[in-house]
């Protein structure tokens, strides 16, 4: 584990303790958006940074979701929403720059809210190749973000709230996530919208790769 992923961990083993209700005021928001987010998300699932496993009564039931998160102590708090889901549930600790115990070409579907803002730049493009690593071909994400708006009184909000936000989430709004999935070799961006103003950010796209069957081209090989 890298020493950014280290510090952060050591973050969330104290604000996983408080985390529901500093997140409140934009609960309110965000419990509206999930079931739009996840109406279309099905088969096998990554949640990456489930957190207190906000999403998970979302799901819908036909859904296999592995949900990984950095801190223990958050996905203990995940563990009690797990029950009142409606689809199967595993839920792991693991760092997504690695995603050590999961297999290449396994999911359909990555889905994520607010993992990349939290995540330092220089760790994004490894939690990226990561995922391009563990999505099948033709496989999906959908990442929500929240970046710096435009609007000069937005920003200026967003500003006084920075140093706030950076000091308890490890958050910051200047992370240039979509820039390092548009560089990505096999994730391709299929749309980008804005979810409120232009600070939350949406990102789906779909992994591209191609996957050579080794025992076919054996058994090619064979026959020649």
């Amino acid at each position: 584990m890298s020493q950014e992923n280290d510090l952060l961990k050591n973050k969330y083993s104290i604000t996983a303790l408080f985390y529901d209700i500093l997140d409140y005021p934009w609960e309110r928001q965000y419990r509206q958006w999930r079931p739009e987010l996840l109406k279309d998300v099905r088969g096998k699932v990554l949640e990456a940074g489930v957190g207190t496993g906000r999403n998970l009564k979302y799901y819908l039931p036909d859904v296999q979701l592995t949900g990984i998160d950095l801190s223990p102590t958050m996905l203990n708090r995940a563990e009690k929403r797990a029950k009142d889901a409606r689809c199967k549930v595993t839920l792991k600790q693991e760092d997504a720059t690695l995603l050590s115990s999961i297999p290449s070409n396994h999911f359909d579907w990555i889905f994520s809210t607010f993992i990349c803002c939290v995540m330092p730049d220089q760790l994004q493009p490894l939690a990226i190749q990561q995922f391009s690593r563990v999505l099948k071909p033709g496989g999906r994400f959908r990442l929500l973000e929240m970046i710096y708006s435009k609007n000069l009184k937005v920003r200026k909000k967003q500003e006084r709230f920075a140093p706030f936000v950076e000091k308890v989430y490890g958050a910051r709004f200047d992370r240039n996530t979509l820039h390092y999935i548009q560089n990505s070799e096999n994730l391709k961006v299929s749309t980008t919208s804005f979810l409120k103003d232009d600070v939350y950010l949406l990102i789906d796209g779909v992994c591209e790769k191609t996957t050579i069957n080794l025992s076919g081209l054996k058994d090619r090989e064979d026959s020649m």
